[in-house]
């Protein structure tokens, strides 16, 4: 079986306002939660209380995500601007 070899190079990933989406994700995941819980009752009849500690868990998970992606955004703009201050003064002024 031969190795299979990409034909094209990979496009470069999109960046976005991520910090923006995953807040509101986790926003989400907590209404949900919230709105499932005064039927509760409802849901343990049946058997699938997961439903209500699923969504407290993605809210949980999403506040991790923002904590997440906060320290990558401000590593990418220290990044950013180490590089145009390196850039500044490996120019020679003319």
């Amino acid at each position: 079986m031969a190795k299979w070899i990409p034909k094209h190079e990979a496009p470069e990933p999109l960046e976005g306002p991520v910090v923006a989406t995953i807040t509101g994700g986790t926003i989400l995941w907590f209404v949900l939660f919230l709105a499932q819980l005064p039927f509760y009752g409802w849901f343990q009849d049946r058997g699938i209380t997961w439903w209500v500690w699923c969504c407290l868990a993605g809210a949980g998970l999403g506040l991790i995500g923002i904590w997440y992606v906060r320290g990558r955004d401000a590593a990418l703009k220290r990044a950013a601007a180490a590089a145009v201050t390196d850039r500044e003064v490996s120019t020679p002024e003319g």
